[in-house]
């Protein structure tokens, strides 16, 4: 089995994007930006971080197709089932009118 290796080039550049990532998702905390924004910014950035680091410093760019589908499913778990539910939950609250008890 051969081991796929990163080039030290694709490191570097890999590297100087998390750094202006980095430097962007500081920028934007400064900004006044109107209601939540500022969380979708940063959470978007924080995405596209997470990404890179799992791609490349994780290797699953140049991992088997089994790992890939691992992947897949569990960010399909998280973001189709974990988040849809609680979502699902905080909507709806406002929907029971009466509480029993209170």
């Amino acid at each position: 089995m051969s081991a796929h290796v990163i080039s030290p080039r694709h490191q570097v550049g890999v590297l100087f994007a998390l750094l202006v990532l980095t430097a962007l998702t500081v920028g934007v905390s400064f900004l006044d930006l109107a209601g939540r924004w500022h969380i979708a910014a940063g959470l978007g950035i924080a995405v596209a971080k997470a990404t890179l680091v799992v791609l490349f410093f994780m290797h699953v760019i140049q991992s088997s197709a089994a790992t890939r589908a691992v992947i897949v499913v569990a960010v399909f778990w998280l973001v189709a089932v974990l988040f849809a539910l609680t979502l699902t939950d905080y909507t709806t609250r406002e929907a029971i009118l009466v509480v029993p008890g209170h």
